[in-house]
């Protein structure tokens, strides 16, 4: 049967074990070959083949619940519910999410993009089920690397606590997207080479029923022998001190093992966590064979050779920051770089290499790194935290609370600041700003490119006045000459780009390009359109803005961002607050809905963030009879 026509996973629950084992094999053909054009995400698909394949023989999707934690390892699930022929739209603009997506199947009961966050989903749920009193089961599955996140534990303590009945399997592949750092790494690492937790377990006790009961005193002792040599056993014994019933290590990519322990699991009050060893990019040698995190995520790429399809251009926004970072730091023995589990996205695994004691990795923890960043700034240091836009929404207490009230002297280096494209909703940096300006003593930058860039990031090294993030986008740059010697940049000073009477836009980024484009059309119609590269966003050019007002300009902002609390509303405060009510402003940007997955042009098309929207929107503010003279 081809794939493509495969539309029920129950219609798998009447193959014998060879024709699960042939399915797999043409479920990993499959996924090498059509990811091969769309890119995606397949060493994390190629290792939960087998998993994904027991869970739906043993298991009835959709009542009973399965949730993918990050959400990156579902294309198997899609696959096995109908929506193989839907891949080669994967990623692609009105196509296949690349995660789940609630409203495209009935089988994908959770949502998420980010890490850490399935089980107390599955917490949640299991809890509604047991309050409605329905049979359902519920089963969580987590990678190692997304376990370090601080969400996952608090879960695994309240569900331990309340010893509810669902299962959480491990997906343990020793590989996400970096090395996985951390105490708990240790742990699992003792486990795998431990053996078989449970069976060992099972011959202790029978070894203790031997024991004749002499009284209590013995019965007593029997039960502290048995304690004692579960220590033995398995150091820590780490998830059952949680109270959940540890099963493991269990060999992923064996359909026997997974079927015994998924059954057990199923039959066994409380909550079970399976262990599960699995090889990230199984069954694809270029994959298998990756240290790099490279097949974790990527664009289109060789079958034969594995060599990745990349076409050569200017700089990437990320390596400017990494090299411009690593040229400070050779000067500037205060500068520590840190990250969340994403060396390599950032680029400061470059950093890393040339000063591997200033480089800090703390895993899936933005929360804890943005107060060690705190931590370090009142030490006298320069913490300089790169972080995707979409990843520092998980720090936001610690923004407000540790770091920004205290005025501590940090730098957010923002990366995927903006539309990100493919990954969608779940990772479009468009929100920053928003929850970023409000907080007292932050400061705020974007580039127009990349020579601005460095000279940004070396303006934020030597500000000593508190906070501030310089956000850019993804991909490369434009290929502009780069300075040779940084410069500092004026903070709260805009540049004016070209010149204009008619009207004014006000921009920063990525706009830039899309203002110019539309500026240029109208020059044929007479209209006289000033570009402002408003490159602080805040604090805001307070003498441009009440000169604009002065001399009675209508002003259009536009912001690859969200409209609501975003830049164009901090240019309507200032107006107010100055007390000219009479501007006449005009603001784009991103409208208050999530941006689903596409390639980025088709998605800034549909929102109307392009030319041909900017030079509409700019002759209706500015009709031809009033145009100045």
């Amino acid at each position: 049967m081809r794939l493509e026509d495969l539309q029920d996973p129950a219609e798998i629950k009447k193959y014998s074990k060879k024709e699960l084992l042939a399915l797999s094999k043409d479920i990993r053909s499959f996924l090498i070959e059509r990811l091969s054009v769309t890119g995606g995400h397949l060493g994390p698909n190629l290792g939960v083949v087998e998993l994904t394949l027991a869970m739906h023989y043993l298991f009835d999707s959709p009542k009973d619940k399965f949730i993918w934690d990050v959400g990156h390892q579902a294309y198997v699930h899609k696959i096995l519910t109908g929506r193989a022929g839907q891949f080669d739209t994967l990623r692609k603009f009105k196509g296949l999410c690349g995660f789940p997506k609630r409203d495209e199947s009935e089988h994908d009961v959770w949502e998420t993009g980010h890490s850490s966050t399935s089980l107390s989903a599955a917490m949640g749920m299991a809890a509604a089920r047991d309050i409605k009193g329905t049979d359902e089961n519920v089963i969580a599955v987590i990678g190692d690397g997304a376990l370090t996140g601080g969400m996952a534990f608090e879960a695994l303590n309240h569900i331990g606590h309340e010893q509810t009945d669902l299962i959480v399997i491990l997906n343990d592949n020793e590989m996400s997207i970096a090395p996985n750092v951390g105490a708990l790494h240790s742990v699992l690492g003792r486990l795998r080479t431990a053996g078989k937790y449970n069976r060992a377990k099972d011959e202790i006790e029978s070894f203790i029923k031997k024991i004749p009961a002499v009284g209590g005193k013995l019965a007593t002792t029997a039960e502290k022998f048995k304690d004692s040599m579960k220590y033995m056993v398995i150091p820590g014994v780490f998830f059952e001190e949680l109270g959940f019933t540890y099963l493991g290590p269990v060999d992923g990519h064996d359909m026997d093992d997974l079927m015994d322990n998924l059954k057990y699991a199923k039959k066994t009050k409380g909550p079970v966590l399976i262990h599960l060893i699995t090889k990230k990019g199984k069954g694809y040698e270029p994959a298998e064979q990756d240290a790099k995190g490279t097949w974790h995520g990527l664009g289109p790429y060789k079958i034969e050779s594995g060599e990745v399809v990349s076409k050569p251009g200017p700089p990437s926004y990320s390596g400017v920051f990494a090299d411009t970072l690593i040229k400070k730091a050779k000067d500037d023995q205060r500068i520590v770089g840190i990250t969340a589990a994403m060396p390599g996205g950032t680029k400061l695994d470059k950093f890393g290499a040339a000063f591997p004691d200033r480089m800090f990795d703390v895993g899936i923890a933005e929360q804890h790194a943005t107060t060690m960043a705190g931590g370090m700034a009142t030490q006298g240091l320069k913490p300089v935290f790169a972080v995707y836009s979409t990843f520092l929404q998980r720090g936001y207490d610690q923004l407000v609370h540790d770091v920004c009230r205290q005025k501590l002297n940090v730098v957010f280096a923002i990366d995927r600041a903006g539309l990100v494209g493919a990954d969608g909703e779940t990772h479009q940096g468009v929100f920053d700003i928003a929850y970023l300006r409000h907080l007292p003593n932050m400061t705020i930058l974007m580039p127009k490119d990349e020579n601005e860039l460095q000279n940004m990031l070396h303006t934020a090294i030597e500000y000593d006045d508190g906070p501030i993030a310089v956000r850019y986008p993804r991909g490369n740059g434009y290929g502009v000459e780069m300075d040779k010697e940084f410069q500092t940049l004026p903070i709260g000073k805009w540049e004016v780009l070209q010149e204009g009477t008619d009207a004014c836009i006000l921009t920063f980024g990525t706009m830039i390009p899309v203002a110019e484009e539309a500026v240029e059309e109208l020059k044929a119609q007479g209209l006289s359109v000033r570009i402002v590269n408003a490159n602080s966003v805040k604090p805001l050019d307070i003498e441009l803005l009440n000169k604009l007002a002065e001399d009675k300009i209508p002003v259009m902002t536009i912001e690859e961002t969200a409209l609501q609390g975003g830049f164009g509303s901090a240019v309507l405060e200032h107006f107010h607050d100055y007390g000219y009510h009479e501007v006449e402003v005009r603001r784009l940007g991103i409208p208050d809905e999530y941006i689903e997955h596409g390639d980025v042009p088709s998605l800034l098309n549909e929102i109307g963030l392009n030319a041909e929207t900017v030079a509409s929107q700019l002759r209706e503010l500015v009709p031809v009879q009033q145009k100045r003279a």
